[in-house]
């Protein structure tokens, strides 16, 4: 029998920027929803009573409408649910946009554990530490099936998928220990994926990081990179056989096939696994796949050194 390791309160405390506009939203849905619970109920009931067949009145009379009334339960209620989609829509793009100034963390997820990378090098499992006062960014993978990190005091949720890359952000606001779930069933161990959140103050956070053993994800991509033998058709000179990769992350990539993108992690990602699903144009499909080749640490930690990459100007 699997049992559960921690309880949660009704309404978890507030712990991030987040938090207090999720809140908002939530109570003004109960209260609208309450509001209108208890009015409807309050007239089947009221009617019920003195719209009830008896003696000397067996036929109801017939009541003609009212155009105002019509109008009125028409239009609040779009009035209100107009209100709910800007709100919701609001925080969902504030939920869904990182700052830039974030520090990024890499995530994945396998059966039953959660792995984080923060990029100056310590590695975390089932714990990760943050500062507070100072927006987070995880970029997250999951190696087998379908997970969900989920931090409830922080408000936040976010499925963490296998083969794609997905991320959510957090401020913490104030120190303490948080819980961390997975939130999609995963598998007979699911309750015991879970793991915690350690906001510390942003001093204390620098110790901790200085202390933290381990070379960075960019330092081990380097070293992965050259050992792919990935360094020998990826050159800057004139003679390379695929393209320069000195700040492609962000940079506008045109396709054999005459389409562009902009090159993020899942872009990079693919172009790893499946070198031929997305072709730079002006050059041929010579380069091998990796898949099964290369873990998706692998992968996260190729990605982190072509970050550290500086644009090369001819």
């Amino acid at each position: 029998m699997i049992e559960a390791r921690f309880s949660l309160p009704l309404f978890p405390e507030q712990a991030s920027t987040l938090a207090p506009r999720v809140d908002a939203l939530l109570f003004f849905l109960l209260g609208v929803s309450v509001f209108f619970t208890v009015a409807i109920a309050g007239c089947l009931v009221v009617f019920a009573v003195r719209y009830r067949r008896r003696p000397g009145n067996e036929v109801a009379e017939q009541v003609h409408g009212s155009d105002r009334l019509e109008i009125a339960w028409s239009v609040i209620p779009l009035l209100l649910c107009l209100v709910m989609y800007v709100w919701g829509a609001q925080l969902y793009f504030a939920a869904a946009s990182p700052p830039p100034n974030a520090l990024e963390v890499t995530s994945v997820g396998k059966q039953w554990m959660w792995k984080f990378q923060h990029l100056s090098g310590p590695r975390e499992i089932n714990e990760l530490h943050v500062p507070v006062g100072l927006p987070v960014k995880l970029l997250m993978t999951s190696q087998d099936v379908i997970h969900s990190l989920y931090v409830p005091a922080f408000r936040v949720k976010q499925d963490v998928l296998p083969g794609r890359y997905t991320q959510l952000w957090f401020q913490a606001t104030r120190p303490g220990t948080y819980h961390l779930f997975c939130a999609e069933y995963c598998g007979t161990l699911h309750s015991g994926m879970i793991g915690q959140v350690v906001a510390m103050e942003p001093a204390e956070f620098q110790r901790w990081l200085a202390g933290g053993a381990g070379a960075s994800p960019a330092a081990s991509g380097e070293k992965l990179f050259s050992e792919l033998g990935c360094d020998t058709c990826h050159r800057a000179d004139a003679q390379a056989r695929c393209p320069d990769l000195g700040g492609l992350l962000g940079r506008n990539v045109t396709l054999a096939n005459g389409q562009t993108l902009v090159a993020d992690e899942g872009y990079v990602r693919e172009s790893i696994l499946d070198p031929g699903a997305k072709l730079v144009a002006g050059y041929e499909n010579i380069m091998p796949t990796y898949q099964g080749l290369v873990s998706e640490e692998g992968v996260l930690e190729l990605i982190a050194y072509l970050k550290s990459l500086p644009e090369r100007h001819p």
